[in-house]
């Protein structure tokens, strides 16, 4: 049996008279394809949920509807490049009219996928945060380096964490006095294989 909530009646009775007819659509659609579904407002925009997990969710704006697949990315059919440039949220852009979306036997097997995917229980991965890139030598700790060979070998096997520090505390130097103390300590704890912080290491 399906759930309606009464809340979403009333978030689509405040909406712009252009969206109503886009939000009810929607909902038709979804709780005939997926009779279990259940609804909730989440982030104040309502939301359906299938065996325990978001599944779509739309919102009415001024100018505009949106819908989107909660795991999206994983639909066939559903992708980055289907929201049109990332104009909007959602998977279809700015919905104007019910014609805006795919028709309904197109969005019912949307919806039929992604009821599969929450019936296998499938999450969608974390993007991975992108790597820092590669500490740029200063160019009085690269001369020093050249001049101690332990101390260079030492620099260049370590992770690239274990140069960014070293890099960031010479480049803080505001004073080439300052700077240059530094480096002359950095070239001394590298020749021993110390990190930066050796000394808060246990």
């Amino acid at each position: 049996m399906s759930s309606r909530d009464p809340r979403i009646d009333a978030y689509i009775a405040k909406q712009k008279p252009f969206a109503q007819p886009i939000l009810v659509h929607i909902r038709e659609v979804v709780h005939a394809a997926c009779p279990d579904v259940e609804e909730t407002l989440k982030w104040s925009s309502p939301f359906f949920v299938y065996r325990g997990a978001l599944m779509c969710g739309m919102s009415g704006f001024k100018e505009h509807a949106v819908f989107g697949f909660w795991k999206g990315s994983l639909i066939d059919g559903v992708s980055p490049s289907r929201n049109r440039g990332g104009e909007a949220m959602g998977n279809f852009g700015k919905l104007t009219s019910v014609k805006d979306l795919p028709s309904r036997r197109d969005l019912t097997a949307l919806i039929k996928q992604a009821m599969r995917l929450n019936d296998e229980g499938v999450t969608v991965p974390r993007a991975k945060k992108g790597a820092k890139p590669e500490a740029k030598v200063p160019a009085e700790l690269a001369a020093a380096l050249k001049k101690n060979k332990q101390a260079a070998a030492h620099f260049s096997a370590g992770s690239p964490s274990f140069r960014r520090e070293y890099v960031e505390w010479i480049g803080e130097a505001k004073r080439e006095e300052t700077r240059a103390k530094r480096v002359a300590q950095a070239v001394e704890w590298l020749a021993e294989g110390k990190g930066r912080n050796w000394k808060y290491e246990r």
